[in-house]
């Protein structure tokens, strides 16, 4: 399973730590008082989109789904052809890559939606990251969720990474997704043990949120990546692998990483702490200017490496 799939929400079978949110969604859809435009709005990671793939397996496979277990039952012919994009009551768009959704996608989209779907059961559309998309893609979503039509349902995913425009916030009803420190953890202990996953990151002194640390986690994994080891080796084994791939997550990954050698330093008192808070927030900035400037890789470590070494 490559990074992407690890981190696709939709392979997440079983709902930890979210089962009351569930319950209050299928609350209103039975009660036929769902609302048309839906806003989940909390951390990356915090088990948005997990909540939504349980809620929508209730709605289109409920006599395969376990509710008492919230369990999702991946040999269906709907959870098969949800995982693989092909189910046509549903339709996904992410603002989460480098292009932006752009205007033309939600023009597509408003003609898709006029369609009748074949089943004639309820359509909904998903818009993940929706604080990522350009302003000229919100106002035309705007025009589409003033009048959805009676079986098109939207849900919003908010990871609250940029301010949102109000007039989305006005249009929706805000659900949020928080966990308490003490849940977070059993979440986490709850993913480690059904995925018997052996733990490479101190989840309980990080903040990590569940989603985080399966993925940060699994990075660490692959690439043999120990916070304890030499943090420029780290930091060049994360940075190659992100020019391989370009995969946005691993620009998290070494900002954790970045977070916990110095929180380490700090905590074992190697160093005062206003050389670790001046060297932190240089390493953090270059770090920024490389990801937007495209700046070179070479120069980054070894702008870094001075910079720790003689700072």
């Amino acid at each position: 399973m490559n990074i992407n799939e690890y981190n696709d929400p939709k392979n997440s079978l079983v709902l930890f730590g979210l089962g009351s949110k569930l319950d209050f969604l299928i609350k209103l859809y039975n009660s036929k008082k769902l609302p048309k435009v839906l806003m989940i709005s909390g951390k990356k990671g915090v088990g948005k989109f997990t909540l939504i793939n349980h809620f929508l397996s209730y709605i289109y496979d409920k006599g395969n789904y376990d509710l008492k277990n919230r369990s999702i039952n991946n040999q269906t012919q709907f959870y098969k052809q949800y995982l693989n994009n092909i189910f046509s009551n549903i339709i996904y768009l992410s603002g989460d890559n480098f292009k932006n959704v752009k205007i033309e996608d939600i023009r597509d989209l408003k003609s898709t939606i006029l369609k009748t779907t074949i089943s004639k059961k309820e359509r909904f559309i998903i818009l993940d990251d929706i604080e990522l998309f350009n302003t000229n893609s919100l106002n035309a979503l705007l025009k589409i969720i003033e009048e959805p039509l009676s079986n098109n349902y939207f849900v919003l995913i908010n990871n609250r990474t940029k301010p949102l425009i109000e007039t989305i916030y006005s249009r929706s009803l805000e659900i949020k997704v928080l966990l308490t420190n003490e849940t977070r953890i059993k979440v986490i202990e709850s993913l480690i043990k059904r995925n018997n996953l052996e733990v490479f990151i101190d989840f309980n002194s990080s903040n990590l949120t569940p989603g985080n640390f399966l993925s940060f986690n699994k990075v660490f994994e692959e690439n043999k990546i120990n916070v304890d080891e030499d943090f420029l080796k780290n930091l060049e084994i994360l940075l190659n692998l992100y020019k391989k791939t370009k995969n946005i997550n691993l620009i998290n990954v070494i900002l954790f990483l970045t977070d916990c050698h110095f929180y380490n330093l700090q905590e074992k008192k190697n160093d005062n702490i206003e050389r670790v808070i001046e060297n932190k927030s240089f390493v953090i900035n270059n770090i920024n200017k490389f990801i937007v400037y495209n700046l070179n890789q070479n120069s980054l470590i070894n702008a870094i490496n001075n910079k720790l070494s003689n700072g």
